[in-house]
């Protein structure tokens, strides 16, 4: 299905719960899609309060999530009609939403693996009269993967370059990395490395009663506790090896003290460059152990406007050079909003869009659940 120069609109909520990405792109002859709009929807404060919360166990969860799973939904919804607006674009001409909806809990291992992404489609497509792209995660497990990371799959297709291996970084609430080896014939690999800025978030939250430290102001501030970061490195999810995948219910405030008990009376500046070098860290580690032949880094994500952090990651790799993904086509704060406009795609395509070799699958699958507008008449294969 599609035709070039076909429209869809992607929307990403990510780890670090910082408000609805939305965009609206133009797939055409170029691997790379041309970025039309952008838009950053903000959510309610007890909205992001309840589903930050909804991560780990709590009192009366089951309800909770269902009333959280509509209040989302209507958020999307509210998120594409902005974007719109702001495009001058009308709905009937856009092919299809790929909506990732919020990841509440993320269990990949076990006799029993599955994610739980919130952000109902059915309203979505409701409210906006546009096809949506769901549920991208689940099938792919059924597969025996671990339903992440899926935009490497993205990644590989407009940034893998035949002359020089590469590695793509994003930098959200938790960090993630694709390998794209030059050579053709060789696997994509990609998984995550542990937090990207969701201790940080969290942690600056607590204290200082903001959503992120602008630049990593006040982590440059403090010293790193090598005790502490060596108690935190200490976690086994940082040695397990490929293919991997974590998230907000691994990696938490809650974990940090488990690790450090006495975290609390740890000066917080202290604790705040812990955090942001153990980032750094397992970043490195990650190449390092995986792909020591990558010739450039290419970041993207929120992470990439904290100024400390690219510092001290700069420092860990002398000699690779880091770039935003803008040099090389796309804007590095909507990199993961486009990737599921594009999985959105590939679903009407009838196209795989996971790759086995980064999730563990046992083949490519389909991805996503359709949810058609009203009166739609449009058959998918």
């Amino acid at each position: 299905m599609g035709k070039p120069g076909d429209l869809f609109i992607g929307l990403m909520s990510g780890t670090s719960l910082d408000g609805i990405d939305a965009v609206v792109v133009r797939f055409g002859d170029s691997p790379m899609p041309e970025l039309l709009a952008s838009h950053q929807h903000p959510l309610p404060p007890e909205l992001r309060q309840e589903m930050a919360a909804l991560t780990c166990p709590g009192e009366n969860e089951l309800a909770r999530m269902a009333a959280a799973d509509v209040r989302m939904g209507r958020e999307l919804a509210e998120a594409v009609r902005e974007l719109l607006a702001l495009a001058g674009i009308d709905a009937a001409d856009v092919q299809a939403i790929g909506s990732h909806g919020q990841t509440l809990r993320h269990w990949p291992g076990g006799d029993t693996p599955t994610s739980l992404q919130i952000g109902d489609p059915n309203i979505v497509a409701e409210r906006t009269g546009i096809t949506t792209v769901a549920d991208f995660r689940r099938r792919d497990m059924a597969a025996g993967g671990q339903g992440a990371p899926l935009v490497p799959a993205f990644h590989a297709a407009v940034f893998r370059h035949p002359e020089e291996p590469r590695a793509i970084l994003n930098l959200g609430g938790i960090a993630n990395l694709t390998l794209l080896p030059a050579d053709p014939d060789a696997p994509v690999r990609g998984f995550d490395t542990g937090p990207g800025n969701a201790l940080m978030d969290a942690w600056i939250a607590r204290h200082r009663n903001r959503p992120h430290d602008a630049e990593g102001q006040w982590a440059a501030s403090g010293k790193v506790r090598s005790d502490l970061l060596a108690a935190l490195l200490a976690d086994v999810y940082f040695r397990a090896p490929p293919p991997k995948s974590t998230g907000r219910d691994h990696f938490h405030l809650d974990w940090a003290a488990r690790q450090w008990p006495k975290l609390d009376e740890l000066l917080p500046a202290d604790v705040m460059a812990t955090f942001l070098e153990l980032t750094a860290v397992s970043v490195r580690d990650a190449l390092e152990a995986h792909a020591p032949e990558t010739r450039r880094l290419l970041v993207c994500g929120g992470g990439v406007h904290n100024t400390r952090l690219l510092q001290r990651l700069q420092a860990l790799l002398p000699g690779l050079p880091l770039e935003s993904t803008a040099r090389h086509g796309l804007d590095p704060d909507w990199v993961e909003a486009v990737a599921f406009a594009w999985l959105a795609r590939e679903r009407l395509a009838g196209r795989p869009g996971n790759l086995p070799s980064v999730t563990g699958a046992g083949r490519g699958v389909i991805l996503g659940a359709i949810y058609p507008p009203a009166k739609s008449d449009t058959t998918w294969f």
